[in-house]
């Protein structure tokens, strides 16, 4: 490290340099004004160089600076620094020693970063003095870091207005690098009541030193934009879809039959929104193309995602952005996978139970466990012409058990949210459900390329319990029953959509 040379003192021991004013006004007396003039106007630009620049020429500066100034006067040096070195530094200096290193201090130099602070998914405004900002952060931050965030809107007119964030971290400790952070930022009245336009800031701190933050812009309103009719009803659709995100080789004509039915099941109000984070083949998305045509479906790409690694494919993220970015959008809001089907028992309309669960913010959906192999040995069927859950009958008939269950929320209500029901509601949640709605799982079916009969059953099974892979199934064709009616729904709204046959397999049978 560079050392520096103590300031000279006010007055000078006999012989030694002048001082400044003196060395000028010799300067003025003997020598040209031009050299004098020359000299100081290099010691002074010398002077103002930053440090890192100054000791690469402190050598040959000095040098110069000497013999410039001896030409014009008496001194022989200036400080080149503004302030002084400290007692201890002079006194090395002075010494002529230089400190020894420790050999037992040990140094900790980090190259990089191991996780961003927070990675933006999206921004909406949820009312008219509210906003989410959906994002991912690093998981040991949250874990055993004290991180927190502030909020700034900032008005078109120059006005501004700040609030605290509130955040919360809804993927349930499942995260990996990344986990799920949902910030809300709730002001004291609208910020954009005049609909000037504006944008939200972020503060994100990494801990308690407020001085230490990132600041982003989470989102914009143009003037004129803001709609607070929006936010009340009635919403533009009865029932949304939020989907998880979808990975894989799916199955394109287990999305064409998914698709179909649940466009039938929830009608002509209601919307789906697809989350592609690979699994959205050219052949699935070509399935999906008429009712996106339709204005029936939204896909999203979000394969992006892939670059920050949180718990499966950010499926947390996922359903929380889909949360606030169509908040307002429906008076219901249903989250379960593309290898479920939702079903109404003992004659049950989808509009008389949601009637009846009106007062409570959140439901959650019972699961009837489905075979994604077993299928009759029906010699009357032409399975290849059949749906998946046409044919695939057979039903897990164990009772008593603990299985996932999928839910649907009334999302002006919730802040955030999960996979399998939302910890962060205002209101009431239901779980005594399954006399008025479950959900049928055909698990893993959506993977399966080609024929989904794998195992033909007898049909004496029809009256009798099956024992496959030591596990108790009935028969169960409820959902069969629905087949010709969703097919011919699905003519009438899209037309006719041919999908390949599969190539006719052995199915082995069992006994």
């Amino acid at each position: 490290m560079r050392k520096e040379v103590p300031p000279p003192s006010s007055s000078s021991a006999a012989g030694g340099p002048p001082p400044l004013a003196k060395l000028v006004s010799s300067c003025f007396e003997k020598k040209p004004l031009f050299l004098t003039l020359l000299a100081l106007t290099f010691v002074m630009l010398v002077w103002n160089l930053p440090p890192y620049y100054q000791s690469l020429l402190s050598s040959s500066s000095c040098s110069a600076a000497i013999a410039a100034a001896s030409t014009s006067s008496n001194f022989t040096s200036l400080p080149l620094t503004a302030s002084p070195l400290p007692l201890k530094q002079q006194k090395l200096s002075s010494s002529g020693g230089s400190p020894k290193p420790d050999p037992n201090k040990r140094v900790f130099q980090s190259y990089g970063n191991a996780a961003a602070l927070f990675v933006q998914m999206g921004a909406y405004r949820g009312g008219p003095n509210t906003f989410a900002v959906v994002g991912l952060a690093s998981k040991p931050i949250h874990v055993y870091g004290r991180p927190w965030f502030k909020c700034e809107w900032i008005s078109t007119n120059g006005s501004s207005i700040r609030a605290l964030a509130y955040k919360m971290l809804p993927d349930w400790g499942y995260g990996r690098v990344y986990t799920v952070v949902v910030v809300n930022c709730t002001f004291p009245v609208n910020p954009n009541h005049d609909n000037s336009g504006g944008k939200l800031t972020v503060n994100a701190y990494y801990g308690d030193n407020p001085r230490k933050f990132e600041k982003f812009t989470a989102l914009e309103e143009a003037p004129g934009s803001y709609n607070g009719s929006k936010f009340h009803p009635p919403y533009e659709y009865e029932y949304l879809y939020c989907g998880s995100s979808l990975y894989g080789n799916l199955s394109a004509s287990r999305i064409k039959e998914w698709m179909a039915y649940h466009a039938w099941f929830f009608g002509p109000k209601s919307h789906f929104v697809f989350h592609d984070a690979g699994g959205v083949s050219p052949e699935a998305r070509a399935v999906l193309e008429p009712w996106v045509k339709a204005g029936r479906a939204t896909i999203q790409d979000i394969k992006d995602q892939a670059e920050f690694d949180g718990y499966y494919y950010n499926q947390f993220l996922v359903v929380n952005d889909c949360l606030h970015k169509y908040r307002h959008a429906a008076n219901w809001t249903f989250y379960f996978d593309v290898d479920e089907y939702i079903y109404l028992p003992d004659g049950n309309t989808l509009e008389s139970v949601l009637n009846e669960f009106s007062d409570y913010t959140q439901f959650t959906i019972e699961q009837n466990p489905m075979s994604s192999a077993l299928c009759l040995n029906d010699s009357t069927q032409d399975y290849s012409r059949q749906w998946g859950f046409e044919k695939l009958l057979f039903r897990d008939s164990r009772t008593g058990l603990r299985r996932d269950r999928k839910y649907a929320i009334q999302a002006k209500q919730a802040y955030a949210t999960g996979v399998h029901m939302s910890e962060n509601v205002a209101g009431k949640t239901l779980h005594k459900t399954e006399d008025k709605i479950r959900y049928y799982h055909y698990h893993n079916s959506i993977t399966v390329p080609g024929e989904v009969c794998r195992e033909l059953v007898p049909m004496s099974a029809k009256n009798n319990v099956t024992m496959y892979n030591n596990l108790p199934y009935v028969v169960d064709n409820n959902m069969k029953m629905l087949a010709s009616t969703v097919k011919e729904f699905e003519r009438k709204t899209i037309g006719d959509v041919q999908m390949p046959r599969p190539a006719h397999i052995n199915i082995p049978r069992h006994t």
